[in-house]
């Protein structure tokens, strides 16, 4: 595609230097990616402004840049690069425009579906693309723990890659067979636009608690960026929600696609009924038009009976047959890192990825009526630094509340002293049943050596993560590999 051809889907200020007729080789936010007669964007991260690359991307040989900052770098530069300068209002959306055009818009060429919510999303996610292979659709899958094309899995660093890389994706995915997609969708991707413009034919909502509040600042805000997947619905889409979520109807008031609800309320679409749930897995009703259909899972407890009610209410709604969905929902044996069962003999050990209050709270709820009452809980946590404060006394009070003993150690605390955060946890707490190790092995090793043969540790947080981030170094770390190291 021709350069003139994409300025043209671009809603531009300003366009000084010159305009070349040549087609574009490719489209970069990363000015490290830059090649020969490509066009950089410049975008404002969290970490550093694309801005302050624009020399390096002319140096490479790139034909245009567009940016956002009209003075960031003198107009004779551009002119004695024989380069365009592109100037817009807002870097990011450009980024997603141009991207999407470059890329052949693939969102319309896929059948997307988009996941929204504070829990949940990276289990249901799993769950559709297993209902949508099961029917027999090559499938793709952007998310938290990888992205896939149909079996082939690709690295990932965010839960949703910014837009130019994420046209990308989405396009390997048309051009490898895939007919579907299932995107986790972030209130971060929303909010900076790298889903912007693209076409949903399904978005769901799980659910809404606090979380993100060191970038949204507060709860209100934090909502509104999840509302922006359904405002950019049409009438074509649907838009399945969580009704038992009170936050729902706020969510959804603004949006016009079709709305269709799941959950226990018996007023719902899909009305989940009769949870039961064990060390073994999980089964439960669904009710829909009037019949009832079994379902089990091998993953475990009432939210992920959520997940899959939510996860086969898309699917019907697309057209897969209710008995299809069912064995999609079996299919699946582990999503990495969700509340993952490791150990052979009676002590069993809890992987989860739980790093909210809710999804702490939640995890531990089930573990204690799994047990009931009969084997001693231990639990192993810490928070990540550099994200926000405001739950980590909340973790504290939950974790020391529902265990028999905490062990509080660290996360991933980035750029911040590890024994800080931990104070910042220790704030909520008002038992004394907790004990300090800041090293993650050995609290880890802690917990399994004290705790009785029948003892259930949760070891919580960092679920399929394999590093553990410390002053911006990420060394291997898996939770899984040091309990299995030490239950054996």
């Amino acid at each position: 595609m021709e350069l003139t051809q994409l300025i043209n889907n671009v809603k531009t200020i300003q366009v000084i230097g010159e305009v070349q007729r040549q087609d574009v080789s490719g489209i970069f936010h990363d000015s490290r990616k830059v090649i020969k007669n490509s066009v950089f964007v410049a975008i404002k991260g969290f970490n550093t402004d694309g801005h302050h690359y624009i020399l390096d991307a002319l140096n490479k040989g790139a034909l245009a840049v567009i940016l956002e900052e009209r003075d960031a770098v003198p107009d004779e530069i551009f002119i004695h690069s024989k380069a365009a300068k592109i100037l817009v209002k807002n870097s990011r959306i450009a980024l997603a425009e141009v991207s999407g055009s470059f890329y052949k818009n693939p969102s319309s060429l896929l059948k997307l579906i988009g996941i929204t919510g504070t829990n949940g999303k990276t289990t249901t996610s799993f769950f559709i693309k297993s209902i949508l292979e099961e029917a027999g659709y090559k499938t793709g899958l952007a998310g938290t723990i990888a992205n896939y094309i149909g079996h082939q899995q690709i690295k990932s660093s965010l839960t949703t890659p910014e837009s130019d890389d994420l046209n990308e994706l989405l396009l390997n995915m048309v051009n490898e067979g895939c007919s579907h997609a299932v995107m986790e969708v972030s209130s971060h991707s929303l909010i900076l636009n790298r889903v912007y413009g693209l076409k949903f034919s399904t978005a769901l909502f799980t659910n809404i608690t606090s979380d993100h509040l060191d970038f949204h600042q507060n709860f209100e805000n934090y909502l509104r960026a999840k509302k922006k997947l359904f405002e950019s619905l049409d009438e074509s889409s649907f838009a399945v929600y969580n009704i038992d979520d009170p936050h729902y109807s706020e969510m959804l008031k603004d949006c016009r696609a079709k709305l269709i609800s799941y959950g226990t309320n018996p007023n719902s679409d899909f009305v989940i009924k009769d949870v039961y749930y064990d060390l073994n897995g999980t089964r439960f009703k669904i009710i829909y038009s009037g019949k009832e259909f079994y379902l089990s899972t091998s993953l475990i407890g009432e939210f992920n009976a959520y997940n899959a009610g939510a996860a086969v209410s898309v699917a019907v709604l697309n057209g897969i047959d209710f008995d299809i969905a069912i064995k999609g929902i079996q299919n699946l044996e582990q999503v990495p890192g969700r509340f993952e069962v490791v150990g052979s003999g009676k002590k069993k050990a809890i992987i989860d990825y739980s790093h909210t209050a809710d999804s702490l709270e939640k995890a531990l709820l089930t573990l204690k009526k799994i047990s009931k009452g009969q084997n001693p809980i231990y639990t192993v946590f810490g928070c990540g630094g550099n994200r926000d404060k405001t739950k980590r006394p909340v973790m504290g009070r939950i974790a020391t509340e529902l265990s028999k003993l905490t062990i509080i150690t660290s996360d991933n605390p980035r750029f911040e002293e590890p024994y800080q955060i931990i104070e910042d946890i220790k704030s909520g707490i008002s038992k004394n049943n907790f004990e300090v190790i800041e090293n993650r092995e050995e609290a880890i090793r802690r917990a399994i050596e004290i705790s009785e043969d029948d003892a259930i540790i949760l070891i919580a947080g960092k679920g399929h993560e394999s590093y553990q981030e410390i002053q911006g170094v990420r060394n291997h770390f898996s939770d899984r590999e040091i309990a299995e190291k030490y239950l054996s």
